[in-house]
């Protein structure tokens, strides 16, 4: 399948049905988190797996109502130990764990939609809740939760979907500046 074409079949999946997301597959989405660009190569990603069923997935739930039934919820963090500093930016204390954590869990989408997947990029909820339900290390920051398994049967993409702007309204050249 095209690239092109692989992306525009993507979309927000907010109604799962209960099948369950099969180990091989699930494997597949985690090596394109294995396999993502991240600054400087850190890798600081750190992707929890929580089965629906799960006592981790009831806490998760209770942080959260983005899951819509999902069978499966991979929780996108940073290593604060790990991730890249841009010294150049230490102003600021700018780090990459936020943008590596959205190349990764854009690799896993892409790669889950590729395999007849259904996926939504959760990120309606505060942090904290999320890390206090999961007790997750104190070095960890919550970037996004990605919801996965198979759309419910009549779930289609939003109406807003289809909607792009062209290309003129966000790309311009500045080869024509003058110095």
């Amino acid at each position: 399948m095209a690239f092109l074409e692989l992306a525009k079949r993507r979309f927000s999946v907010r109604s799962f049905a209960p099948a369950a997301v099969e180990d091989d597959k699930l494997t597949l989405v985690l090596e394109a988190r294995r396999i993502a660009p991240t600054a400087a190569n850190k890798q600081p990603q750190r992707i929890f797996v929580i089965h629906a069923g799960s006592e981790a997935m009831d806490r998760l739930c209770s942080a959260t109502s983005m899951i819509y039934g999902a069978p499966v919820a991979l929780v996108v963090c940073w290593d604060t130990e790990a991730v890249w500093h841009n010294k150049r930016e230490a102003w600021r204390r700018y780090t990459s764990g936020d943008m590596d954590c959205s190349i990764v869990a854009t690799h896993m989408m892409l790669q889950a939609t590729e395999l007849g997947l259904g996926t939504l990029w959760v990120r309606g909820f505060d942090a904290r809740d999320i890390h206090e339900a999961l007790e997750l290390d104190d070095a960890l920051e919550v970037s996004c939760i990605i919801d996965v398994g198979y759309a419910a049967e009549g779930c289609t993409a939003s109406p807003h979907h289809e909607i792009r702007f062209d290309l003129e309204h966000s790309v311009s050249a500045l080869s024509d500046i003058s110095r």
